[in-house]
């Protein structure tokens, strides 16, 4: 009996049957370059402007305030930078008649700015979401003036503050000679009229802050409420307002920053003038002016961003908190 032997080489037993799948390709050695060297330096270039930028122009130029507020330069070369240690704080905080009152229309700034636009940002927003007609466009009037400039504002209300053909004089009859009401020029009164127009703007900051805050809100909470027999203001009361801790929160620093950061309007009314005094006034006025005390107006703007410090860092330390524990 004859037992017949087929032998098969190697290039016949590699090729697949007919119909069969094709084996897989044995993966190529090391890893596959997922971006081109073009790609790397277009990320990099993307990547790296701003942030070189952003440290230039940030931190180097705060770092540098910081250290230019020990020292007493003109800004004519820097040879003339001489070191004098606190003396620039020392003659801030005892020899300079405008500081305290410049901090003291900055506490006033905040006060009337939480006093006064808050609570009706807050009550514009309870409004507004409750779905009414039209909610859009009224959202949009009163946000609009959050997005005008600061300059645009303080000019309109130039306007309307003009002694001879002002609204507020016409309206109360004090727009004839002899009867005029200057209520940018008078100290006793140009702080609270630019603090209108100052209002009149953070409303419609504090509204918007508020409204994304109700949005936030678990419809649950208002159903449970409204089956206990709450009315709407219990409701709120009891319900809604205490669930609006985190944008208090943020309402409360926004406000803080607001009233340092105050300077637009004012330089527009009056430059800052007797009446208006303000801590960025003060900075602006020594370190551009004609005086050009750089390491003075310094130590000023450390000063601001000490106080700005004392409100943010806990808000920041809290939230990182939050963060954690989520």
């Amino acid at each position: 009996m004859t037992t017949d032997t087929t032998t098969k080489s190697p290039e016949a037993a590699s090729v697949p049957p007919p119909g069969a799948a094709p084996a897989p390709k044995r993966a190529a050695r090391g890893h596959r370059r997922l971006l081109t060297r073009r790609d790397r330096f277009t990320l990099a270039l993307m990547a790296g402007v701003p942030t070189v930028l952003h440290v230039a122009l940030v931190w180097v130029t705060a770092l540098a305030s910081i250290a230019l507020a020990f020292t007493t330069w003109d800004g004519i070369g820097f040879d003339s930078i001489k070191w004098v240690g606190l003396e620039n704080f020392k003659q801030l905080f005892n020899d300079n008649p405008q500081f305290w009152p410049a901090v003291q229309h900055n506490v006033i700034w905040f006060v009337v700015l939480i006093l006064i636009p808050t609570p009706l940002g807050l009550f514009l927003a309870v409004q507004l979401d409750k779905n009414i007609r039209f909610s859009r466009v009224y959202q949009t009037a009163f946000f609009l003036p959050v997005v005008i400039s600061m300059a645009c504002i303080g000019f309109v209300w130039q306007l309307v503050y003009n002694p001879d053909t002002g609204l507020i004089n016409s309206i109360v009859g004090a727009n004839k000679p002899g009867h005029y009401i200057d209520w940018i020029g008078d100290p006793d009164l140009n702080l609270w009229a630019v603090l209108v127009a100052a209002s009149w703007r953070h409303t419609g900051y504090m509204m918007i802050l508020y409204l994304a805050g109700l949005k936030g809100v678990d419809p649950s909470l208002r159903e449970a409420s409204a089956l206990d027999g709450a009315n709407e203001w219990q409701t709120f009361k009891n319900v809604i307002f205490p669930t609006l801790h985190p944008t208090n929160t943020v309402v409360l620093v926004v406000t803080v920053i607001e009233a340092l950061r105050a300077f637009d309007l004012v330089f527009v009314f009056n430059k800052g003038a007797q009446g208006t005094e303000l801590l960025s006034i003060l900075v602006t006025n020594n370190i551009i002016g004609e005086s050009s005390r750089i390491g003075y107006g310094s130590a000023i703007a450390v000063v601001l961003l000490v106080i700005s410090l004392v409100v943010i860092v806990p808000y920041l330390v809290a939230t990182f908190r939050k963060e954690r524990r989520s």
